[in-house]
């Protein structure tokens, strides 16, 4: 048995035949020919998954970037780039026409996939833009309400004359206990919070909380980072602007999605791939 992969098993298949195959036919000829061992439970599958994800006008979230077969309309698949055995000049033509169809989806696609990210990014910035010209003490409400969304309890803003450096607080359940946790909210627009602001806000609350969160529409510098968890101390978790944006998306607070546009790839083959199999296991 000459040293080959899959792709090359399955290439050499349909050489052998010199016609195009069904999957469950090039896998027939494979192991006739003994071009591959398989070593899996379901080796026709291997050979199925392997047509799929290399296929021209296959493009699945799991497929391949690069191409070695094509699947003609029925259903059938050969060597891409190879001209078809025995297929009229009218056969040859439509197939032509099939793939610059489907070169014109691909740069759609990725053109719609680029504007997406415009969007997005384009988006998150707006976003970030609010939340920097908000009213200190809105942010503040505002702080207390991500939290609520994500999933803490009892949660109070205190009085601005009685904060002690404390913007808020509550619980987070942690297993069968709560975790008494607090909160700070700095609404800057271009200040680094350092780390200065992070030791006080800690002092502020060891031997009364078990953590803190300090929120920020700005960003961290180098040395408040390195210092916000540390042995000993009680920890303090930082959300910048970018973070705050990604958790409302995630949470979907403050913000809608309007519309999911599904993309719908054809599966037919694996389908009755998959019948067969149950219909041996009856």
């Amino acid at each position: 048995m000459p040293k080959q992969t899959v792709k090359e098993a399955i290439i050499a298949a349909l050489k052998k035949v010199n016609k195009p195959l069904s999957s469950n036919d090039i896998y027939d000829t494979i192991m006739e020919h003994d071009f591959y061992r398989f070593r899996a439970e379901r080796p026709p599958h291997i050979v199925l998954s392997e047509l799929r994800r290399h296929c021209v006008g296959l493009d699945y979230p799991s497929a391949s970037a690069k191409k070695h077969y094509q699947i003609l309309k029925d259903g059938t698949y050969w060597i891409k780039d190879v001209p078809v055995p025995g297929e009229s000049i009218e056969a040859a033509e439509t197939q032509a026409a099939v793939k610059k169809s489907y070169e014109v989806s691909k740069d759609v696609i990725r053109n719609l996939k680029e504007m997406h990210q415009s969007h997005i990014e384009k988006f998150k910035l707006s976003i970030l833009n609010q939340l920097k010209e908000l009213e200190p003490d809105t942010f503040e409400h505002f702080s207390k309400k991500l939290l609520e969304v994500y999933g803490f309890k009892d949660m109070k803003v205190t009085q601005k004359s009685r904060d002690g450096g404390i913007d808020g607080f509550g619980k987070l359940k942690i297993g069968i206990t709560h975790l008494n946790v607090a909160f700070q909210s700095k609404r800057w627009k271009n200040n680094v919070v350092r780390k200065k602001e992070i030791q006080s806000f800690r002092g502020d609350i060891q031997g009364k909380f078990e953590q803190g969160i300090f929120f920020t529409t700005a960003s961290y510098s180098r040395d408040a980072k390195d210092i916000s968890i540390q042995s000993g101390a009680v920890p303090i978790i930082l959300i910048d602007g970018p973070m705050i944006v990604d958790i409302m998306i995630e949470k979907k607070f403050g913000v809608v999605v309007m519309e999911s546009l599904p993309v719908y790839i054809n599966a037919f083959e694996e389908a009755l791939d998959r019948e067969k199999d149950s219909n041996k296991n009856l």
